[in-house]
């Protein structure tokens, strides 16, 4: 397990900086590498690898959530505040009932399957969003009016949102008794107590990093962790 991943690292940074050369996206280098030596392809990767690809792509989740978080300044925040929450879930929530009409009626499909199909699109990727609005952020472009940090805070609350949809009509598709009303609730729920559990760590790990000394590396293991 560790020379595959050793190999993905390695190949995964390779084949960015070839794209980057190239003018294409970095990412766009990372995913044929997947493909390339995925279990479809070269099947170059281990098998306890792909049997720990779900908390991998966990925990790949949390660093680049981590990473925007940090990326957004607390004054540009307060600034962008409301249009962050219409951008949030209005654009989202159009396309996704757009998809599932229109995907319901063209391809043929029941309902559930529709909408199921249409919240896993709507549903924007950190994996892209972040990492450009961060570099956006670094070249001052945006910075004014805040577009990137925006954009930021919008895509993370759509993912929620989306996902939460998706999980009803994955539910319902699999026979269980969803509670659509409960579903929408909980959207909110989720959102506030995710904001209430970020904002209580984060304090106590300021307050920790002010009494204790300790390297930066430790802070970024502590903070990854505690995330």
């Amino acid at each position: 397990m560790g020379l595959t991943l050793g190999l993905i690292i390695l190949l995964g940074i390779l084949l960015k900086k070839l794209f980057d050369k190239l003018k294409l996206p970095g990412l766009l280098g990372m995913l044929f590498l997947g493909i390339f030596i995925g279990p479809y392809g070269a099947n170059l990767i281990n098998e306890d690898v792909l049997t720990i690809s779900a908390d991998l792509r966990k925990i790949a989740l949390i660093i680049i959530l981590l990473r925007a978080g940090l990326g957004i300044k607390k004054e540009t925040l307060k600034q962008i505040g409301v249009p962050a929450l219409k951008i949030s879930c209005i654009p989202g929530l159009l396309e996704g009932f757009l998809i599932l009409i229109v995907s319901k009626y063209l391809l043929g499909i029941s309902t559930i399957e529709a909408g199921m199909l249409a919240f896993i699109i709507a549903a924007v990727s950190p994996a892209v969003i972040v990492p450009q609005m961060l570099n956006l952020i670094e070249q001052n472009r945006g910075r004014i009016k805040g577009i990137p940090t925006l954009i930021l805070a919008g895509a993370s609350i759509d993912d929620v949102i989306a996902i939460t949809i998706f999980s009803t009509f994955l539910g319902m598709y699999g026979g269980q008794n969803i509670n659509i009303g409960v579903q929408i609730v909980n959207i909110p729920i989720s959102i506030i107590l995710g904001i209430l559990i970020g904002v209580v760590s984060a304090l106590i790990l300021i307050k920790v990093f002010e009494k204790v000394s300790m390297r930066d590396t430790e802070k970024v293991l502590i903070l990854i962790a505690v995330a």
